[in-house]
């Protein structure tokens, strides 16, 4: 057995041991590939069980409230993130009303968003946190607020509705589409 010490250390610092590199343990390792499993696995109940339209690689919050009065009235599409507490409700009780509501691809709806009955979610967009969205959001789009309202527009979203670019801030300023331009 060799045991190999640390390097000596010189100057004001010296009687400080050596900095440690951040070590994930097993433990979390394990945890967040179950969180995964356990996420794909009450996507897949919804769909076979509930009989919801959920596309795959969604990632949808265990606290998040999806609307079983209506569940075929569900549609999120591929790679959208629900967070927590949310709602997406399919039915107004009050007025006997049900109706689709829609997701697209790529979007992300913020913690405690409302989205109510009949709404349209546009691909790629991003509801931010608390938001109760009553009207259609275009495709690219970021809205919050009560009643949600577009705030920005020409996002373009990745994985799980990540903003990974914005063609507003480039229409707004001319030289930087051109350097983009350029570049490319």
């Amino acid at each position: 057995m060799s045991h190999e010490t640390p390097p000596r250390r010189t100057g004001p610092d010296s009687s400080r041991p050596a900095p440690r590199k951040p070590s994930f343990g097993r433990l979390t390792l394990w945890r967040n590939r179950l969180r995964w499993q356990m996420t794909e696995l009450r996507r897949l109940y919804l769909v076979h069980v509930w009989g919801m339209d959920i596309g795959e690689g969604c990632t949808i919050s265990f606290s998040a409230k999806l609307d079983k009065s209506y569940p075929r009235g569900v549609h999120i599409g591929r790679d959208t993130a629900v967070t927590f507490g949310c709602a997406i409700l399919t039915h107004d009780y009050a007025r006997r009303h049900y109706a689709e509501t829609r997701i697209g691809e790529r979007c992300m709806i913020g913690p405690h968003s409302v989205i109510m009955p009949g709404v349209t979610i546009g691909d790629g967009s991003v509801i931010a946190a608390g938001s109760v969205v009553v009207k259609d959001v275009p495709p690219g789009c970021l809205a919050f607020g009560n009643p949600a309202r577009v705030m920005e527009t020409g996002l373009v979203t990745g994985k799980l509705g990540v903003i990974l670019d914005r063609e507003s801030k480039q229409a707004a300023n001319p030289a930087a589409r051109v350097t983009s331009q350029q570049g490319a």
